[in-house]
């Protein structure tokens, strides 16, 4: 009599297998969803990402359905396991991201609006040009009672984001100095200065934006 085990006992169940399938196919759907600089960061296979750039130029319904399905091929022969996790890992730093730029925005305006509220971030960020600070609080201040665009207030959000997320820039003495941009910035900065200056600061989506 036989009793060693035998090895099919070891194998999936077709019901896990389909989980599976359903699993992978609806990351590959996910991942159609991404943008260009995030999906460079999955690590990719050519193919896979390919593919899923060409999902992401279908339009029609059918087509892009017959195109994420065989997305959801090719999933078959990647690491689903570390793809999840890389997956998770950049939306958790996405809602990171996210929640950090609506604290610099609520700090940014407690800043302009309450003197307690300056001196409490000075107190609790030992280490800060405060001369600066105060300088750049001030000018922002001045030119939102002006009805002036915005440009000292960016400057500001822009210096807090990078203070709280731990990689501030040297901050400048002169207030009326350039500071280093990500590209597309300055015109972005100049399309909101002209809607600004065309529509006046008391139309809706002209105000104090970052």
């Amino acid at each position: 009599m036989n009793d060693s085990p035998d090895p099919r006992d070891d194998r999936p169940s077709k019901s896990h297998l389909k989980r599976e399938m359903h699993a992978r196919q609806a990351l590959g759907k996910k991942l159609a969803d991404l943008n260009g600089a995030q999906l460079a960061r999955m690590g990719l296979s050519d193919g896979l990402l390919a593919a899923i750039h060409e999902t992401q130029r279908i339009t029609g319904h059918e087509a892009r359905r017959r195109q994420l399905q065989y997305v959801g091929k090719l999933m078959r022969d990647v690491d689903f396991a570390a793809l999840q996790a890389a997956y998770d890992d950049l939306l958790g730093a996405t809602r990171e991201s996210v929640a950090l730029m609506h604290r610099c925005e609520r700090l940014r305006d407690q800043l302009l609006e309450d003197d307690a509220a300056l001196g409490d971030f000075i107190g609790a960020h030992p280490g800060i040009d405060i001369q600066w600070l105060r300088a750049k609080v001030r000018a922002a201040r001045q030119e939102r009672s002006a009805g002036r665009p915005p440009r000292q207030s960016r400057e500001l959000y822009k210096w807090l984001y990078a203070e709280l997320k731990g990689a501030a820039p040297e901050a400048s003495r002169e207030l009326g100095a350039a500071e280093p941009h990500a590209p597309g910035d300055d015109a972005e900065a100049d399309a909101d200065d002209q809607a600004w200056d065309e529509s006046g600061p008391d139309t809706p989506g002209s105000g104090w934006s970052r």
